[in-house]
């Protein structure tokens, strides 16, 4: 990415010969590179200095670094041929004439215009998300479902469930989100608390903050939590010893028994599968197998899941049902078919049916990116039903 940072920015100086132009675009990069480095240096220091980088300084670097150059790049190889082609008629066709009458072209010309507009385009590109960006920082949904389930005794026909996921707390989602999505799921008054992953972004630092949250949420009869990719990101055995320590139930390929209308419901939290590789949904698949041999047959199982691709096993178990997290709804979605959702993910939003076995995707109530784009934040509200009483 500095790489790119710095051709880019040759490229834009060299666009115009307007001073004003050259100017912007230096202080533009220039500040992009400067807050990418602090970033990646305060990450790997763990210093945690780019804490007072202001949050849509933050979004602006991201939004640059992750949209702009890549769009960028891809723009400029699909235009290569194009210009070269286009360079070399002009070369060809060139008289002596045409070269008086451009020497002479006025120096606001609209070939000038549309370069000074060219090397404007990504300060306003970005900076115009960026806006976008921080707007929805603190925007949070609540998506109901009723879920007709078969195999549901009666004696939980009506059970509510909040499931939050990817919170992330940290760089982009603090303060006023968090209080309001602490607000939101106590105001449902719900049977349970799942929580599917991604308590933080990546810094330990945040942690404490992550479960005192964990602490306010309110459900009937009771909360649960399990891991997710970013939560191991600087210290897995740190954050593993911190949230068992904290007493909140925390199921590392564990299952707990929590009485629900006196009826019990068996929570069973899958860990993240740190494994890497073209096979990593058969492993992902062990470990659900592995961890279904804990299943009580006199209990509904509910399986949480970080990863929604733990549903295929699940699916084939005949487990009822499953919830996960961890695809952000897709993140960047042109449409519900269209975007990183599928692109990356078989299950990436919402509610998945096999068989008799449910899957619930939720968007995620926090960002380690702060765009969004046809995926909002959300709070998943859960009712269960029995089949025939739902019908």
């Amino acid at each position: 990415m500095i790489s790119l940072d710095v051709v880019w920015w040759i490229v834009f100086a060299r666009l115009t010969n307007h001073g004003i132009a050259r100017v912007l675009v230096s202080i533009f990069m220039i500040a992009m590179l400067a807050g990418l480095i602090a970033i990646i240096g305060a990450r790997m220091s763990r210093a945690g200095w780019d804490r007072v980088i202001p949050k849509f300084a933050v979004s602006a670097i991201f939004i640059w670094h992750f949209i702009g150059l890549g769009l960028l790049s891809l723009i400029a190889l699909a235009l290569i041929p194009i210009l070269l082609g286009q360079k070399i008629v002009r070369v060809a066709r060139r008289s002596p004439s045409a070269i008086t009458r451009s020497v002479e072209a006025p120096a606001w010309s609209r070939r000038e215009f549309l370069r000074f507009a060219g090397a404007m385009a990504p300060p306003v590109f970005t900076f115009s998300l960026t806006a976008l960006a921080i707007h929805q920082l603190n925007d949070v949904r609540v998506r109901r479902f009723v879920l007709p389930i078969s195999e549901l005794p009666k004696e939980l026909d009506g059970t509510t469930i909040a499931q939050v996921s990817d919170m992330h707390v940290g760089r982009f989602t603090n303060g006023h989100v968090l209080r309001k999505m602490v607000r939101m799921v106590n105001e449902m008054r719900v049977d349970l608390v799942l929580l599917t992953g991604d308590l933080i972004n990546d810094a330990l630092a945040d942690l404490d903050t992550g479960l005192e949250l964990a602490r306010t949420l309110e459900a009937r009869f009771g909360l649960a939590i399990i891991e997710g990719n970013h939560d191991l990101i600087e210290n897995p055995t740190e954050f593993e010893t911190r949230v068992k320590a904290s007493g909140i139930p925390f199921l590392l390929d564990e299952s707990t028994i929590i009485n629900v209308r006196g009826f019990p419901v068996q929570l069973l939290g899958l860990s993240w599968t740190r494994h890497r590789g073209p096979d990593r949904d058969a492993v992902i698949a062990a470990s659900v197998y592995k961890l279904l041999q804990q299943r009580e047959p006199d209990a509904f199982p509910i399986l949480m899941a970080h990863h929604p691709h733990a549903f295929d096993a699940a699916a084939s178990a005949g487990l009822p049902l499953t919830l996960s997290g961890h695809t952000h709804g897709g993140q960047l979605m042109l449409n519900e078919q269209l975007g990183f959702g599928p692109a990356l993910f078989r299950y990436w939003s919402g509610l998945y049916n096999r068989g008799q076995s449910k899957l619930v995707v939720s968007n995620g109530v926090g960002n380690w990116f702060p765009l969004r784009l046809n995926a909002p934040a959300e709070i998943i509200h859960l009712t269960l039903r029995t089949a025939d009483a739902s019908g």
